[in-house]
């Protein structure tokens, strides 16, 4: 880095599920340049760029914390499904230096070209979108970790039919939210009318190991279904059980009442 070059800064943030693109364009056009991009917005105000994906994430460089502030209420005044806990990630920037790369934690361009920071900002929001599949799986292995382990210490699992069927509900929401939205970490589609901007982007996803990443994720969302799975076993075993006593206990009745009315 060199020491004549102003350091900027650059932040990622994963805010919600969905942001509502068209309507933020309505609203930021009133004060912003726009540029509205394959489902995504390019936000330049005064040399500070905000590029803002319809799945939630947006990422900033050079835009002060203040403004930030208010970019984000009017994000989140058009979302679907605000996260309980925000995803963010950090770096610094400079313009003009020999060729684009990240070492780390820093980014160095070659030039002050929107588009290519854009293109870099499509990596680095893939990276913040899959941080929170993996606090959401995470948190969802983590909250269930005592069913295995009730499994393998007492042989069952102690708890309700009814709060099976809602931890199994849980496990399905978290599962298919996840893989609904899975191809949002594939090759976006800019890049096949931009070819020419791809490298930058394999840039950003390289540094951030989007695809082994992924992969991991992968791991985790099959663990996930095995719980569910387990979850299911179980509730249809108690299911199995309950009619089994409900048909044991109709014969006994009826073999009782045979006996009475033979005794009579």
């Amino acid at each position: 880095m060199s020491a004549n070059l102003p350091v900027k800064r650059c932040v990622a943030y994963c805010l919600a599920h969905r942001f509502n693109i068209d309507v933020l364009a309505r609203a930021l056009s009133e004060s912003s340049l726009i540029r509205l991009i394959k489902g995504a917005l390019l936000v330049e105000e005064n040399d500070t760029y905000s590029v803002i994906l319809g799945y939630g994430a947006v990422v900033h460089w050079n835009v002060s914390p203040e403004r930030q502030a208010v970019i984000h209420r009017l994000l989140l005044a058009n979302a679907e499904q605000a996260l309980e806990s925000i995803e963010e990630d950090h770096f610094t920037f400079t313009y003009d230096c020999p060729v684009t790369r990240i070492v780390e934690d820093h980014i160095e361009l070659e030039s002050s070209d929107p588009i290519l920071m854009f293109a870099l900002s499509q990596g680095m929001a893939q990276s913040i979108k899959l941080a929170s599949f993996e606090t959401q799986a995470l948190r969802t292995i983590e909250n269930t970790s005592y069913i295995p382990k009730s499994l393998a210490d007492k042989g069952r699992i102690n708890i309700s039919r009814r709060e099976i069927a809602k931890i199994r509900g849980q496990l399905f929401l978290t599962k298919s939210d996840i893989i609904v939205n899975y191809d949002l970490l594939d090759i976006p589609e800019f890049f096949w009318e931009y070819p020419e901007y791809e490298d930058y982007y394999a840039i950003a996803a390289k540094y951030l190991e989007i695809a082994p990443r992924t992969e991991v994720l992968s791991k985790k969302l099959e663990t996930i279904h095995e719980l569910f799975e387990m979850l299911a076993d179980e509730q249809n075993h108690r299911h199995s059980s309950r009619l089994e006593w409900i048909i044991i206990w109709l014969i006994a009745f009826e073999i009782g009442m045979t006996i009475y009315d033979k005794v009579l």
